[in-house]
C-alpha cells in the first residue's frame, strides 16, 4: 500500500471555531457536503451529490477527541481511512492537518477508481472549511453526480488582474503554488511543473487578450474561462468539456486552485493557506 495522502492547510480562526465546523452537522452542510450527520462519539457521516460516491454514508466513525477525528470511509469496495486532526497556534490561528489512505496518482491519471479524487477533493474541502471559519465566501462544489462542469465565482478584483495571474507564468505559480509555465498566445503550451518537466504540455487553442483562454487538455479534454468586469469585480465563468466520462479529480483540483485565486486578489496581507506537508 502507498503511504497516506497528507495534507496541511492554516485557518486564520480560533481551534474552537474550526472543532465546532468540523463536527456540526449543521455547518457540514454549508461547507461540505450536501447531507451530514453527526452524534459524537459514536456517528459521524456526510452523502449527497457533493461527495464522492454519496448515494448514501459510507463513514465508520473510528475515533472523536477534543481535536482529532479518525474515520473509515468504504470508496469502490475499500475501506480508507481518513484522520483529521486540529493544532491551535495562537488565539486566532489552527493547523488543520489531513491524512487519507488508499489514495494513488495512478487512479487520477486511470480514472479506474472513484479514490482517485480524493486529494482534490480534500484539497477542495479544506479550502471552503478555512474560508468557512473565516466567514468568506464559499468555492462551489464538485457534483459527483454530473456530467456538466461549469462554474462562475466572483472576485474582488478587477479583469486585468486576474488575467495577468491567469496568464502570467510567475503569477500563476505563486497563487497556484505549483511552478506553472504559461506561453499566452494561440498555439502556446501550458505546463503543470513547467516546460522541461512535462512532455505532453496542454496547447492553447484560443485567446481574447484581457477577457478569455481556451487550452486543449487532451482526454480530459478543454478547459475555457472567460472574465466579465462590473464595479471593480470580477466574475470568472470556468468550463471544462470534450472528455469521454468527467473528470471529477481534474475538475475539483481546478476549483481549489480557483479558492486560492480568489484569496490572493482579495486578502490584502495574503499568503497561501497550505503548509508543508
Amino acid at each position: 500500500m502507498t503511504a497516506p495522502l497528507t495534507l496541511r492547510a492554516r485557518a486564520a480562526a480560533p481551534a474552537k471555531a474550526v472543532w465546532q465546523a468540523l463536527t456540526d452537522a449543521t455547518e457540514l452542510r454549508v461547507w461540505l457536503a450536501e447531507h451530514a450527520e453527526v452524534e459524537l462519539p459514536h456517528r459521524y457521516e456526510f452523502w449527497g451529490r457533493y461527495t464522492p460516491e454519496g448515494d448514501a454514508p459510507h463513514q465508520r466513525l473510528l475515533h472523536a477527541d477534543d481535536h482529532t477525528l479518525r474515520f473509515i470511509w468504504l470508496l469502490d469496495g475499500e475501506e480508507t481511512t481518513t484522520e483529521i486532526t486540529l493544532t491551535e497556534e495562537g488565539a486566532e490561528s489552527t493547523v488543520i492537518a489531513l491524512s487519507q489512505t488508499h489514495w494513488s496518482f495512478d487512479d487520477v491519471i486511470s480514472g479506474a477508481s472513484i479514490r482517485g479524487v480524493l486529494q482534490t477533493y480534500w484539497a477542495l474541502a479544506i479550502a471552503n472549511l478555512v474560508d468557512h471559519v473565516e466567514g468568506r465566501p464559499l468555492t462551489p462544489k464538485t457534483d459527483f453526480t454530473s456530467a456538466k462542469m461549469a462554474e462562475e465565482i466572483v472576485i474582488d478584483a478587477p479583469p486585468e488582474a486576474i488575467y495577468e495571474s491567469l496568464t502570467d507564468s510567475a503569477k500563476a505559480s505563486e497563487w497556484f503554488g505549483h511552478p506553472i509555465e504559461i506561453e499566452p498566445f494561440v498555439g502556446g503550451r501550458w505546463a503543470m511543473g513547467g516546460f522541461d518537466n512535462n512532455p505532453n504540455p496542454a496547447k492553447v487553442l484560443d485567446l481574447t487578450p484581457g477577457r478569455a483562454m481556451t487550452v486543449d487538455w487532451g482526454p480530459i479534454g478543454v478547459v475555457s474561462w472567460e472574465l466579465e468586469g462590473s464595479e471593480g469585480k470580477t466574475k470568472l465563468s470556468f468550463v471544462q468539456s470534450g472528455f469521454d466520462r468527467p473528470p471529477y479529480a481534474g475538475w475539483t483540483g481546478w476549483l481549489s486552485g480557483l479558492a486560492e485565486l480568489r484569496r490572493y486578489h482579495e486578502l490584502p496581507d495574503w499568503r497561501p493557506i497550505w503548509l508543508p506537508a
